[in-house]
């Protein structure tokens, strides 16, 4: 269905009422179930855009590098201006953290962007004119850990086809400690064995390359330097599990991630490493890209999956889970692109080589975003043990104008946010998890000392309410409610039962969501409440706000 109503919006910039019945009969398929799924995705519109919609980033990076100034100046610009002429308004992180603020104008991706030139872009759409060309496509990065200097050798897929030897290949994943690098931390070889081992003939391969959440941008920088490693990766699990089809599932605002990914799908094809007989064997592999219509709820594995059967991306429940039913309910291996690319590595350069890339005590490598408050925000390969202070004062260049650091967050809102006296924590599963907080994805979002932690629990938990699906009361009313708490707080107001609200609406979010989004919630204001319990104070009973944001923001902010 998705194809069908990308044509009806390429050609009419919307999907008019008439076109839906339309494809409602064509497709047979009944018209309430077209517009359930239309009206579920953010990238689908169904009335006419406005001539020109400004979009700005409104999440956690964004939000410290100038994006609520930015709104402010689009707003006086073109004050009084039809609404349908011009719309300005926020939008949910665009995954261009490492190069913010950000903005989104009549579906361009502008980044590195200021109110000058973001007003002057508008201006000139008002007057017929077109959009410049967003950013030019990145020259390729080395990486390190690349066994094949940037060439996809491919060894990997031809080791196995000569040998099939899948029980070592499970075997070494398992050794090597490789986790799910997308926040969940499933070990990958138990993940694919699992597979393997299950009943039936059709299974599936899923790369999940959704990563929507503020903060998280590593996934982009191995798609678009990397992209032999994660379709090798997706390739030996569909060998080693016997399956014969993978869906990479890429996020709708990584055009040019998705541009670089088909040309080597390409000439994986010409080259005969996919296709019915992968490099001119019995053993049959195809591979396609999906692109996401919107929503950072696609990021969690079931919805992502509806999404691909062409429904709404709502999560299912859980048990099942996708290793034994999946998509179209069939054994299936959904994994993250950077989980992909190590398994590729770990196999390709061997155990011992993997292990030896840890420091203190710990195993492996990793890459990570880092973003916000910091002189070189980007994406770094770096040994696991590694302190966080390293990887923000040394990597990252520490915080601009020789300010100290205030917090860091170790993976983006679900997180929640460390105070920098916890900075030389290493970036370990087992030592993050000891501290209440999680090595995640690696997206690491950092606060300078100026910054308001109360505004910034505000932020995520914002950003969390608009992202919920609505499918379950817990996260859809709870979500909301917390907002609106904090909102209060952030102006001043509070009544003697709050804390007790929060701590019974968290419980209940935690323990009756559908999924991951509803149970972290309540993460970013109780990481604030524990280790910066001050702040909250200063709101609550100085009427104070140490960062000088939130008693001066707009009554308006929502």
């Amino acid at each position: 269905m998705f194809e069908e109503l990308r044509a009806i919006q390429r050609q009419f910039g919307y999907l008019p009422a008439e076109q839906l019945k339309a494809l409602s009969s064509s497709s047979k398929t009944p018209l309430s179930q077209i517009h359930a799924v239309a009206s579920f995705y953010p990238h689908f519109y169904l009335v006419p855009p406005p001539q020109v919609d400004v979009r700005v980033c409104a999440d956690m990076s964004c939000h410290l590098r100038g994006a609520d100034r930015l709104k402010l100046d689009l707003e006086a610009a073109f004050r009084g201006t039809d609404p349908q002429t011009v719309s300005i308004r926020e939008v949910s992180c665009l995954g261009r953290c490492d190069h913010a603020p950000a903005v989104m104008m009549n579906d361009e991706i502008f980044a590195d962007i200021d109110s000058r030139g973001t007003i002057a872009m508008a201006q000139t759409l008002l007057a017929g004119g077109s959009l410049p060309e967003p950013h030019a496509r990145p020259e390729r990065s080395p990486a390190a850990c690349d066994p094949y200097n940037g060439l996809g050798g491919y060894q990997v897929v031809r080791r196995f086809v000569e040998k099939r030897d899948w029980q070592e290949i499970i075997a070494t994943l398992k050794t090597s400690g490789l986790r799910g690098m997308g926040g969940a931390g499933f070990p990958t070889g138990m993940k694919w064995e699992i597979v393997r081992n299950a009943p039936g003939s059709t299974k599936y391969i899923v790369c999940n390359a959704d990563e929507s959440e503020p903060g998280t941008i590593k996934d982009r920088h191995i798609m678009e330097n990397l992209p032999h490693l994660v379709l090798e990766g997706m390739i030996v699990a569909g060998l080693v599990t016997g399956s014969h089809k993978g869906i990479l599932y890429i996020r709708h605002e990584y055009e040019t991630s998705k541009d670089i990914l088909q040309a080597e799908l390409d000439r994986c094809y010409r080259n005969g490493v996919l296709g019915s007989h992968v490099m001119d064997s019995d053993l049959t592999f195809d591979l396609e890209i999906f692109v996401s219509p919107g929503g950072y709820i696609c990021g969690e594995e079931s919805a992502l999956l509806e999404a691909i059967e062409g429904k709404r991306a709502e999560p299912r429940n859980k048990p099942p889970f996708p290793g034994t039913n999946g998509l179209w309910d069939q054994p299936t291996v959904i994994n993250n692109v950077e989980t992909f690319s190590l398994a590729t590595v770990i196999l390709a350069r061997g155990l011992n080589w993997y292990k030896g890339q840890g420091k203190n005590g710990s195993t492996g490598m990793k890459f990570v975003g880092i973003s916000g408050d910091v002189v070189r925000p980007g994406i770094f390969e770096v040994p696991m043990g590694t302190t966080y202070s390293e990887l923000i004062l040394e990597y990252a260049g520490g915080i601009p104008d020789g300010k100290q650091m205030l917090a860091y967050a170790p993976s983006g809102p679900s997180s929640g946010y460390l105070p920098a006296s916890m900075a030389n924590l290493p970036l370990d599963w087992n030592a993050v998890a000891a501290a209440g907080s999680m090595v995640g994805s690696g997206a690491i979002v950092v606060c300078g000392e100026d910054r308001c932690m109360l505004d910034m629990a505000l932020n995520a938990t914002r950003f969390y309410r608009n992202e919920s699906c609505g499918k379950c009361v817990p996260c859809r009313i709870g979500s909301q409610k917390m907002v609106e708490m904090l909102k209060g707080w952030t102006e001043g107001r509070s009544s003697k039962d709050d804390l007790q609200t929060l701590d019974e609406l968290s419980i209940a979010m935690r323990m009756a969501s559908i999924c991951g989004l509803g149970q972290v919630v309540p993460v970013p204001i109780a990481s604030i409440l524990k280790h910066f319990p001050e702040v909250v104070d200063d709101h609550l009973v100085r009427h104070s706000c140490p960062g000088g944001v939130c008693f001066s923001q707009p009554s308006g902010a929502q």
